[in-house]
């Protein structure tokens, strides 16, 4: 069971928003782009990169799909934050 987790995220308020980041990176966009035009999260300006975190250091919803939701993919997630498009690039 991995101990750590390494994502990148893009925070949006409404559904529909995170619904056509997840389109525009199935044709091609690139996360690191999306992330520093869309995300209202500091880590926006990096990227969306939230470097490597421990288990349960994230929201439960988050953390979920953190260790468990297959890598490389974008995943939608809601939390008490908004929504979420996670990409996880790996764990340890």
């Amino acid at each position: 069971m991995a101990a750590t987790a390494y994502a990148l995220h893009i925070l949006v308020k409404h559904k529909e928003i995170a619904e056509d980041i997840i389109e525009q990176l199935g044709k091609g966009a690139k996360f690191q782009t999306l992330a520093k035009k869309y995300s209202s999260c500091p880590s926006g300006k990096k990227g969306g990169d939230l470097g490597e975190f421990k288990r349960g250091q994230m929201v439960p919803q988050f953390d979920k799909i953190a260790f468990k939701g297959a890598l490389l993919e974008s995943h939608l997630v809601k939390t008490k934050f908004g929504w979420h498009v996670i990409k996880v690039l790996y764990r340890t």
